[in-house]
C-alpha cells in the first residue's frame, strides 16, 4: 500500500479549493554572515532522505481515501534551492517583501511542496534563508525538528550520517492509483465494522449498568465535537470583516524571560501572555478606529505530538474559542485567557482529531470555509531552539515563522530562539489595510503585558 495522507494533513491540502485558505508557511532565518552554499545544499539533501515527503508530490485518490504521497520522478534539488542577491534597498524589509510574495504564490503541485532561497548581500555581510513549505508537510513543532537536522551547534560541526540512496520513482498508473484507493476504502469499511462489533457490547453493557452516566458522556462528547466544527456566521470584530489573497508581513521581538514572568504575575503560562499581547494589540487597533470590541474569535493550534511520533506531518488540532480582547487590564486578560485556554485543552474532541478531520475532508468546501473564514485571528506558539546554532558555518541570529491566516484577519506566530520570542506577523490586507497602524498597536499591546514586570527584570 502507498502512503496516504493522514486526515489532518489532507485537511490542510483540501481546504485550498478556496485560495484564501492556503496553508503556506514561510520561515525567515537571519544569518550573521553568508553560509557555505555547498554545505547548505548538502544538508537539505540529507534531510530530504530522512523525511521522504520532501522528495514526494501529492496525488489525488478516489474518495473517501485521502490524497497520497508519491515519489516525484522529476525531483531536482536545484529546483527547490535557489541563491540570489538581496534586492534593493538591501534591508530586512526587502527580505520580508520576498517572503510576502512567496507566501502568496501557490506551489507547483506536480513537485515536492517546499522551496529554499539563500539571500545574500545584506548589510555587514549578513544573509538570510527563506524557507517556504506547505503545511501538509509538517506543523510548527515538526518544522523545528527538521531545523534541528539542518542546524549545528558549532561553526565546523556537520552531521555525516550515512543514508541510503533515494528510491527509484517509476510512478504509478491511474489504474494502480484506483486499485490502491479501493483497497484503502475497503479497509476503512472493515475497520469501522470491526470497531463497531468490538465496542458495541461494552457500550451496551455500560448503558445498562450506568445509563445516566453513559448518556452524559455521549452528550458531552457530541457537544465538544460540535464546538470544534460548528460554523461561524460572522466575525467577532465589526472592523476586520473583509478577506482577500493579499498579505503583508512584519516582525517584532519580545524578551522571553520578561514575557514568562509577566505570564506568571497574571496567573498564566507563556502562551497566555503571548495571546494577551496579541489581544491587547487588537484592542488598541480597534480603539484607534473608534470601534468598540469585546470578545474575538481565535484559532489556536494545539500540539498533539508525542516523543514517539516521526518527524513531519501534522500532529495538531485547530481549536477555536473566544478571547476577551476588550479587557484593558493585562493581568486580568492573562488570567481569563488562561482559564479559557485550559478549558479548550480539556475538550473531549481532542481524542477524535483525526476522525473529525476525516469527516471534514468529505464535507462541501463551503462548509470548511464557514468554519474558518469568520475567525478574527490566529495565534500560534512554537517552542524553538534554546541554544545558539549555525547553518553552513554561519551563526543564526534569529528566526521568524509566518503561519497562514487560513481565513482569519491576522496570524501572529511566536517562535522562540535562545531567550527571544520572535513574532512573525501575517496580515490579510483587506481586513487590516493600514498595517503600520496595526503594527504600532500590536507593539503597544505587548508593552502593556511586559509592564507587569519590574523594569529591572526587563
Amino acid at each position: 500500500m502507498p502512503e496516504f495522507m493522514r486526515h489532518s494533513d489532507a485537511f490542510t491540502w483540501a481546504m485550498e479549493s478556496d485560495p484564501r485558505l492556503r496553508s503556506t508557511v514561510v520561515t525567515v532565518v537571519l544569518l550573521e554572515r553568508s553560509p557555505d552554499w555547498d554545505t547548505v545544499r548538502e544538508l537539505f539533501g540529507h534531510v530530504s532522505r530522512k523525511l521522504p515527503m520532501l522528495r514526494q508530490r501529492v496525488v489525488a485518490s478516489l474518495p473517501p481515501a485521502p490524497p497520497r504521497w508519491e515519489e516525484d520522478p522529476n525531483f531536482d534539488i536545484d529546483y527547490h534551492m535557489r541563491r540570489v542577491p538581496v534586492p534593493p534597498p538591501g534591508t530586512l524589509d526587502a527580505v520580508l517583501e520576498m517572503a510576502r510574495v512567496a507566501h502568496m504564490q501557490d506551489f507547483d503541485r506536480a513537485r515536492a511542496l517546499w522551496e529554499t532561497t539563500l539571500i545574500e548581500g545584506l548589510p555587514d555581510g549578513r544573509a538570510a534563508v527563506l524557507l517556504k513549505f506547505h503545511h501538509a508537510l509538517t506543523d510548527g513543532v515538526g518544522g523545528v525538528q527538521i531545523g534541528m537536522s539542518l542546524f549545528t551547534l558549532s561553526e565546523t560541526g556537520h552531521l555525516r550520517e550515512v543514508l541510503p540512496a533515494g528510491p527509484n520513482a517509476p510512478g504509478s498508473s491511474p489504474l494502480d492509483r484506483y486499485l490502491d484507493a479501493w483497497r484503502y476504502n475497503a479497509g476503512l469499511v472493515s475497520k469501522a465494522v470491526t470497531g463497531t462489533v468490538k465496542s458495541a457490547p461494552a457500550l451496551i453493557y455500560r448503558g445498562i449498568r450506568q445509563p445516566l452516566a453513559t448518556l452524559g458522556w455521549a452528550t458531552s462528547t457530541a457537544a465538544s465535537i460540535y464546538r470544534t466544527v460548528r460554523p461561524l456566521n460572522r466575525t467577532g470584530s465589526t472592523l476586520m470583516t473583509q478577506r482577500s489573497m493579499i498579505r503583508r508581513l512584519g516582525v517584532h521581538q519580545v524578551p522571553m524571560p520578561a514575557l514568562r514572568e509577566a505570564a506568571h504575575r497574571g496567573g498564566g503560562a507563556l502562551n497566555d501572555a503571548f495571546v494577551a499581547g496579541v489581544a491587547g494589540g487588537l484592542r488598541r487597533y480597534h480603539e484607534k478606529h473608534g470601534v468598540d470590541v469585546g470578545d474575538l474569535h481565535l484559532t489556536m493550534p494545539i500540539s498533539l505530538r508525542t516523543d514517539t511520533d516521526p518527524i513531519g506531518g501534522n500532529r495538531i488540532t485547530l481549536m477555536r474559542f473566544d478571547v476577551p480582547v476588550g479587557i484593558a487590564d493585562p493581568a486580568r486578560r492573562i488570567k481569563e485567557i488562561h482559564e479559557r485556554a485550559n478549558a479548550v485543552r480539556r475538550e473531549r474532541s481532542l481524542s477524535y482529531t483525526q476522525a473529525i478531520a476525516g469527516v471534514l475532508n468529505l464535507m462541501p468546501r463551503w462548509y470548511i470555509g464557514s468554519i474558518l473564514r469568520n475567525v478574527d485571528f490566529v495565534a500560534s506558539d512554537v517552542p524553538g531552539l534554546p541554544v545558539r546554532v549555525y547553518l553552513g558555518g554561519a551563526p543564526v541570529g534569529i528566526q521568524y515563522a509566518f503561519g497562514p491566516t487560513i481565513g482569519a484577519a491576522v496570524n501572529v506566530t511566536l517562535l522562540t530562539y535562545v531567550d527571544t520570542c520572535a513574532l512573525g506577523i501575517n496580515v490579510d490586507s483587506a481586513a487590516i489595510p493600514d498595517y503600520d497602524v496595526f503594527h504600532e498597536a500590536l507593539v503597544a499591546g505587548f508593552d502593556e503585558v511586559l509592564a507587569l514586570v519590574e523594569p529591572a527584570a526587563t
